[in-house]
């Protein structure tokens, strides 16, 4: 047996140290939308797909509003998204909601970019283009270059809502797809200064302090970061079969302690 088969086994065997979810089910699994579950829920699904290979669970982006969307008309039977749905899609759609992870929606800049801290007006008027220039932020002198998300983002509803305040976003921003995307973005351009998913950040690119209060995992749980939301795995109803296996898995100790929190996430229990 070889060290990946040991190891594969050892996870499983973690996974399901208590009553497992998925005993006896087989059968396809779709999940599709917010891009910031995704990493989670695919080293989740490769250890669920180890220990069971009778199951196969598929998993997809697009954003928040099409995660509820589909689930809502049956064409997937999980729907990620980064924002609560509303009560209007709720009702549409008889959804059930099933929170297991905490985010925080992190301004982000490129290593090289000496501008670490920032107030939330003065990011607000980044974004509205009313600045324009690094240097005006204390920078090296050079264009700023806006990254945002497309409509159907729930990272961007929550950015807009709770460090916009609302406000304007200006029309030059580039659009990028994914929070993966947006990285890349970020990383690859000196001038840029975008948003994502806090549990993305990493060396390639810099979490910027809002009002003096990083983007931290330790700041998000302990609250003094409050530009956060909740983490969903939608369902049209109450969740039953493979959907209802995947979320109790979500939920379980092993993924809550050492996946979710390993990805940079608050766990929910």
């Amino acid at each position: 047996m070889n060290k990946i088969t040991i190891v594969s086994l050892a996870a499983s065997a973690m996974l399901f140290a208590g009553s497992d979810p998925f005993s006896g089910l087989s059968g396809t699994l779709r999940i599709a939308g917010g891009t910031a579950h995704i990493p989670t829920m695919k080293a989740v699904a490769a250890e669920v797909t180890q220990a069971h290979p009778d199951v196969k669970i598929a998993i997809a982006g697009g954003g928040s509003g099409v995660g509820i969307k589909k689930v809502g008309e049956g064409l997937v039977d999980i729907g990620n998204a980064g924002r609560k749905a509303s009560d209007a899609e709720i009702k549409k759609y008889g959804l059930v909601l099933h929170k297991w992870a905490i985010d925080g929606i992190a301004v982000v800049t490129n290593p090289e970019n000496n501008v670490t801290a920032l107030s939330r007006q003065t990011i607000a008027d980044v974004f509205a283009g009313k600045i324009t220039d690094w240097k005006a932020l204390g920078g090296h002198p050079g264009a700023i270059h806006l990254y945002t998300r497309d409509a159907a983002s729930g990272t961007r509803k929550v950015f807009w809502k709770k460090v916009l305040h609302k406000g304007a976003m200006a029309p030059s921003a580039t659009v990028v797809a994914s929070n993966g995307a947006m990285k890349r973005a970020i990383a690859g351009d000196k001038g840029a200064i975008g948003f994502l998913s806090a549990g993305f950040i990493d060396k390639s690119v810099t979490g910027v302090a809002i009002d003096g209060v990083a983007p931290t995992r330790a700041n998000i749980q302990n609250g003094s970061y409050t530009y956060a939301r909740g983490l969903y795995s939608i369902t049209k109803g109450e969740a039953r079969g493979l959907a209802k296996a995947m979320i109790d898995t979500m939920l379980s100790t092993h993924v809550q302690h050492d996946i979710v929190a390993a990805k940079g996430f608050v766990p929910v229990r």
